[in-house]
């Protein structure tokens, strides 16, 4: 297949992927409402008892709350990946004089497009609960291009989860599992520094407490927010994800 090719048939089925949203709009529910609960009941409900390097919680709370959501936007992907397999859908795609791999990189491509609607949610209610911008237009830039590329490499966690799992059930139970606890044991919501011995060190050596603390230096910069080295590591830390979770998948999409 030449990459024109390829690039068409990605393309395809991205678009095939975002038309389901207009026909299944529950779809968008974890893309925006679950993320707005969880600002409200971190701002308002805990935000009280945890101190932080930033006078106002919400400073602290928000880079921690956009990058969960966004690592958790392919979830989507997963379930309908292993809902297109149990379908018989998955063969189908396998028969045609199509690429294989945008079978798989069209969903990821589509998660980039909700991932920014989700950015674009999650930043108004972060200013509405009093989170600002404190860095230059280039730094809040680059975060955007970074929390982008982040959703791009968990895709393929998901797509691979989704191939991997027996049903939507189980690729949704494999994800959460395997996922959410990483996001909490890290620095999204409480600093490392206030955790216990052990889950301190794993907190600190968390990937998710480096694109959290990435974000909080591009997004607000200032004297409370982490060291600028902490963003390219987040940028090798994206890229090793992405290659070695696409291989893993286009790999076990050959054998399914």
């Amino acid at each position: 297949m030449s990459l024109a090719t390829t690039l068409s048939d990605t393309l395809v089925l991205a678009g095939r992927q975002l038309r389901r949203i207009p026909r299944q709009p529950d779809l968008l529910m974890g893309y925006t409402v679950q993320p707005v609960m969880f600002v409200l009941l971190f701002r308002y409900v805990f935000g009280g008892a945890i101190q932080t390097p930033f006078e106002n919680y919400a400073q602290f709370l928000m880079p921690g709350i956009i990058v969960q959501s966004i690592a958790f936007g392919g979830f989507v992907t997963a379930l309908a990946i292993a809902d297109d397999m149990k379908k018989g859908l998955i063969d189908r795609f396998r028969s045609l004089p199509m690429s294989r791999i945008a079978v798989l990189a069209g969903r990821s491509f589509a998660d980039l497009v909700l991932n920014a609607l989700q950015l674009v949610v999650l930043i108004g209610v972060g200013l509405l609960v009093g989170f600002s911008f404190g860095a230059s237009v280039g730094n809040v830039l680059l975060g955007i291009v970074l929390l982008l590329a982040l959703g791009f490499a968990f895709s393929w966690v998901f797509v691979l989860i989704g191939l991997t799992a027996g049903s939507a059930e189980t690729s949704n139970a494999i994800g959460f599992t395997v996922i959410f606890p990483l996001t909490f044991a890290s620095g999204a919501f409480v600093p490392p520094e206030t955790m216990p011995d052990g889950l301190r060190q794993f907190a600190e050596a968390n990937p998710f407490t480096t694109w959290v603390d990435a974000i909080r230096h591009l997004f607000i910069g200032g004297p409370a927010a982490p060291a600028n080295s902490d963003v390219w590591v987040s940028f090798v830390w994206i890229v090793a994800i992405t290659v070695v979770m696409a291989w893993l998948a286009l790999r076990r999409y050959q054998r399914v």
